[in-house]
């Protein structure tokens, strides 16, 4: 090999990597500013509620969350990640406490309901006090990369980095309604 000829390293890689990724996160962010998407996310959720809904093109760990309006009364829909953690489930608002659909579950009681995969499952949220969501935020970033930008951390992050965020972050726990019997 050449003096002075260079090997490209893993300290180099990531260094492209952050140059490529800090763009998208930067965009990101901007298509929910003050917390609300524009239109071109809008229009993006729309489509992601029509696929996460469906039986055979949702992915993984994707669901469409109804929960009943607090203003109009209407059911709205909400494309969300649901992350599995010690053998439960559960939502995480990666725009914090003022996202629309956390406001709506926490005036409807948390009651609201689950469609995943065709099937649309009657569910209750329990809202987790924040000292126990550390660790539910860094399994909710692995199984949701778009997220990252808006809780600012990756899921390798330290624990007590999630600690840090974790009161901006409501996170529910999902609890299955039992069948009225009649």
């Amino acid at each position: 090999m050449e003096k002075g000829a260079m090997i490209e390293g893993p300290t180099q890689a990531r260094s492209v990597g952050r140059a490529v990724v800090r763009p998208i996160a930067a965009l990101k962010r901007a298509m929910y500013r003050r917390g609300r998407p524009n239109a071109l996310m809008r229009l993006m959720n729309r489509l992601d509620v029509l696929m996460y809904g469906a039986r055979r093109l949702s992915p993984r760990h994707t669901a469409v969350l109804k929960v009943v309006g607090r203003r109009s009364g209407e059911i709205t829909s909400v494309p969300v990640a649901v992350t599995d953690y010690r053998g439960a489930e559960f939502l995480v608002s990666m725009l914090g406490q003022d996202a629309n659909w956390v406001r709506n579950v926490q005036a409807a009681g948390g009651r609201a309901a689950l469609r995943r995969r065709g099937r649309e499952t009657p569910i209750l949220l329990e809202e987790v006090p924040p000292e126990w969501r550390a660790e539910i935020l860094r399994r909710y970033l692995a199984a949701a990369p778009g997220a990252r930008p808006h809780l600012g951390l990756g899921p390798t992050a330290p624990l007590a980095e999630f600690h840090r965020i974790a009161p901006r972050h409501p996170t529910f726990k999902i609890r299955q309604c039992p069948r009225a019997t009649g």
